[in-house]
């Protein structure tokens, strides 16, 4: 008997299996592909800090197929940098806690419209928070236990990095996990 194809088939949604037939197209040998060639490492989670911007949408255009390959969950991050208003200018409207919780409810219902868009092709929550941009993804990926952050970077060069910092960078330097760092003229995998 001469083994003549070799086929992949999912018998069951949790094992792929490697299927050899004979020329007679009876099966001859099978071994769960985990065995033969074994994963080296699993994402479970990953986090994808989004400010909205197109670049942070190219993250998360990266994120998807990297959750969906690994069966991974997403979880979508937005930080609030907080109001701070000078006290020179005497009558002020509405108090900083108030705006900054009215910006924390803007970003709620945006996180949770892009949660939609992603649909149910992987599993998605969202958080957001109050602070300093990046100490409060490190410190979310720490505490989430993050497999994965995949992050934009808005690719500042000479006096707007001075003057702004690279929040990319901090996070680099900080973060308890791998970083995939997407930049602005960076092409997308697919």
């Amino acid at each position: 008997m001469r083994a003549t194809k070799t086929t992949a088939v999912r018998p069951r949604k949790s094992s792929a299996h490697l299927v050899v037939d004979d020329s007679n197209g009876h099966q001859v040998a099978s071994a769960p592909l985990g065995q033969l060639a074994p994963v080296r490492f699993r994402i479970g989670r990953i986090l994808v800090p989004m400010d909205f911007s197109e670049h942070s949408r190219k993250a998360l255009r990266y994120a998807r197929p990297f959750a969906e390959q690994f069966g991974a969950q997403l979880t979508l991050l937005h930080v609030i940098e907080p109001v701070v208003l000078p006290t020179d200018f005497g009558y002020v409207p509405a108090t900083p806690v108030d705006l900054d919780e009215q910006r924390m409810q803007d970003a709620r219902k945006q996180l949770s419209g892009i949660a939609g868009e992603l649909g149910a092709t992987v599993p998605v929550d969202f958080i957001v928070r109050l602070g300093r941009s990046w100490k409060e993804i490190v410190e979310t990926a720490k505490n989430k236990h993050m497999d994965l952050l995949i992050i934009a970077t808005h690719g500042y060069t000479g006096l707007k990095y001075a003057l702004l910092g690279s929040v990319a960078e901090k996070i680099i330097r900080h973060a308890p996990c791998p970083v995939l760092v997407v930049r602005a003229e960076e092409h997308d995998f697919l």
